[in-house]
């Protein structure tokens, strides 16, 4: 199974070894697909996991115990639907394709679970629907 999670480290904590930890202890393939870590600040991470889920929740509760929030991407970019005008104007910029257009209805379709929180679609919408805390 694969996972997307941002990772929110506190200051104490971002010269620990997390990720070689998640790998060798847990069995966790890791992408990172996006970081901001600067010693002595907060700092975060945007991994995409792989693993079984077993290894995976038990690495989601080292991450806990090291009082690291771990919050799926969902949880870190919101957007209206309910406003959008289905322009695509985002769709031309999310390379990652989360966001793409419905081919018999042309509504957009929105899959946050495919997002690497670039921001880019923050920028292209015209309505400003999209939200991204990273």
């Amino acid at each position: 199974m694969k996972r997307r999670y941002v990772l929110t480290f506190p200051p104490e904590i971002v010269d620990e070894p997390i990720t070689y930890n998640l790998i060798k202890n847990y069995d966790l393939k890791i992408n990172i697909l996006k970081a901001e870590i600067n010693p002595g600040k907060e700092g975060n991470l945007l991994l995409e996991f792989e693993s079984e889920k077993a290894n995976l929740d038990k690495g989601i509760n080292y991450l806990e115990e090291k009082n690291i929030a771990c919050l799926p991407i969902e949880a870190k970019i919101r957007f209206d639907q309910q406003a959008c005008i289905h322009c695509g104007g985002c769709t031309a910029v999310c390379f990652p394709r989360a966001l793409t257009m419905h081919k018999l209805s042309w509504e957009l379709i929105f899959e946050p679970e495919k997002c690497v929180a670039c921001g880019l679609c923050v920028k292209a919408c015209p309505l400003g629907l999209f939200q991204l805390d990273f």
